[in-house]
């Protein structure tokens, strides 16, 4: 028995579909208004600090200004705005304030050691890289009781490439920053100096693939957090000042009126991407406002290989056609296209899926940036892995393709014993069960003992109908979304009322302009900062609903509701 009608689902998608089409731009991608970033603004005031103190004295005196203004009551910070008190921002917040403004940042630095003490301190960092940068910047600080020993970073893993992609992957840029810091912070041997002294020039080369790959912007990934660490190593060690002025630059550019940065400048392939499968599960492909989407998204793929990663052509970034390709966004984007009209005649569609098969790794997965990686925050991920299985199969590939069959065999390998499964670039653990459920399932495994036991997402429907992470932490929409497309996918009628009770809330959780309230459940540091995305959460809502509209329009107990635009 259904818990909300027909009409009320069409009209929420109408309504939804609509908001969401007032965040397109002229040139047919969407946009977002992020929340600014203490990560990314504690960062870039201590490397402009560093690198220019007097040419930035505007930008760290407004940066600094802000962050004091967004500390909590606790002396804590969060990653974002909105967000609670966490480690790793408060630990980055107080070392940027000692470094840029210690007389006039003496109380904000004071409260925030203390809450940091009664965190546990950086030891409670889970990652092992972002542990290391906590302490090296609470070193330069001066704050050695915060900071604990100090691990020499090897920057010799840049002279063996296989090796450096497969353990630093998209940290390869941050990585040199933070080890270019560490010539005047820890001593060195003469073996030592001779090893650095082949490493370097390695190590700014690579960087300096980037920076032309990037067309000389300085924007380093159009990411602050990331772009600071390169400017502070750059500022330290008097390396490629070309390189160092060319971020100064891109920083001033990016800062926001309030003096903060935001924690990714540039997600315009993301949000774009999303907005475009979420549409045209709305019943939107072939509004004519998409059609300047679709040709922002064929204009965003890339024709040019990323060497420092060893990516060839034909992805797409999350930023722009000169962003850093990677498999999470490729695959959106090719569902995406997969789903307007004339897509079997698309070449940069067909083009798009050839090199999507061939960014596989020989284990059958996908990882989001290199091949076969061992960084844990790259890869192998389940939900990337069922992300680029959606991605062939609304293209039409069949069940047993071979990239299919064996991305589908290692998927059925991967389920945790509550068996649950990870999302790597978003919240555990509902996220990622719900979307490999949805793959295994559109490929012929929906009976399989791995899907069956899935029945976790079931078991965690919050009472309002709603579902979050899986731990009892409340509701989102996102997760919501996630959890009713993945047991719809499934065709189980035992999932029939968790999935009307899921849509139910979808609809009630809507606003009078059609809009749905964003989580942070996009993860910047996986377990340690997330933070929003508006668009991500209206596509997934339209998602969701649009598939239950075309299910509900087979059951017999239900008259499907007509599309009203």
């Amino acid at each position: 028995m259904t818990t909300v009608t027909t009409e009320a689902v069409g009209k929420a998608v109408t309504a939804g579909a609509e908001a969401l089409l007032r965040r397109r731009r002229p040139d047919g991608a969407f946009g977002d208004d992020p929340p600014a970033s203490v990560l990314g603004t504690a960062g870039a005031v201590a490397a402009l600090h560093a690198a220019d103190p007097s040419g930035c004295a505007d930008l760290v005196g407004a940066g600094t200004a802000w962050l004091r203004r967004q500390q909590h009551d606790d002396g804590g910070w969060g990653g974002v705005v909105g967000a609670g008190t966490e480690v790793v921002p408060t630990a980055v917040a107080i070392a940027a304030l000692a470094l840029t403004a210690p007389a006039d940042s003496a109380g904000a630095i004071a409260a925030g050691r203390t809450r940091l003490a009664a965190l546990g301190g950086v030891d409670t960092v889970t990652d092992p890289a972002i542990s290391l940068l906590c302490r090296q910047l609470l070193t330069m600080a001066g704050m050695t009781a915060e900071a604990g020993p100090l691990r020499r970073l090897p920057l010799e893993i840049v002279l063996f490439d296989r090796v450096r992609r497969q353990r630093l992957s998209f940290r390869t840029a941050p990585f040199i920053g933070l080890a270019l810091m560490q010539a005047d912070l820890l001593p060195t041997g003469r073996l030592r100096r001779a090893t650095l002294g082949r490493a370097r020039p390695v190590a700014l080369r690579l960087l300096r693939s980037i920076h032309d790959h990037e067309g000389g912007t300085g924007a380093l990934s159009e990411d602050p957090w990331p772009a600071a660490l390169v400017l502070l190593g750059l500022a330290r060690s008097g390396e490629a000042p070309d390189i160092a002025r060319a971020v100064v630059g891109w920083l001033r550019r990016a800062v926001r009126p309030d003096g903060a940065w935001d924690a990714v400048t540039n997600l315009d392939l993301t949000r774009t991407g999303y907005a475009a499968t979420g549409l045209i599960a709305a019943g939107y492909a072939d509004d004519p406002r998409l059609r300047a989407t679709r040709e922002f998204l064929h204009a965003g793929r890339k024709p040019e290989a990323f060497e420092v990663l060893d990516v060839p052509p034909g992805g797409w970034s999350y930023s722009n056609a000169r962003g850093w390709p990677v498999t999470l966004e490729s695959a959106e984007i090719l569902s995406a296209l997969a789903g307007f009209p004339g897509a079997g005649a698309d070449p940069v569609l067909r083009d798009g899926l050839a090199w999507l098969v061939g960014r596989q790794d020989s284990r059958g997965s996908w990882s989001l940036w290199v091949r076969d990686t061992r960084l844990a925050n790259d890869g192998p991920c389940p939900a990337i892995t069922s992300q680029a299985i959606l991605a062939l199969h609304d293209a039409g590939h069949p069940d047993d393709h071979p990239a299919i069959a064996r991305a589908a065999a290692w998927l059925l390998t991967r389920a945790a014993a509550d068996g649950t499964f990870e999302n790597l670039w978003y919240r555990d653990h509902t996220s990622g069960t719900a979307v490999v459920v949805a793959a295994l399932s559109r490929v012929g495994h929906a009976r399989h003992e791995v899907v069956r036991r899935a029945v976790w997402l079931r078991d965690t429907q919050l009472p309002d109908g709603s579902w979050g992470p899986g731990d009892g932490t409340a509701g989102s929409v996102e997760e919501t979304s996630w959890a009713v497309q993945g047991l719809l996918a499934t065709g189980d009628p035992d999932a029939t009322g968790a999935v009307d009770r899921g849509v139910a809330r979808l609809v009630a959780a809507a606003g009078p302009d059609g809009s749905w309230p964003a989580a942070r459940v996009c993860n910047y540091i996986r377990h340690h900062m997330r933070y929003p995305n508006a668009v991500i959460t209206q596509a997934l809502a339209l998602r969701a609903l649009g598939e239950y509209r075309r299910a509900a329009a087979a059951r017999p107990d239900v008259a499907p509701p007509a599309v009203t635009r």
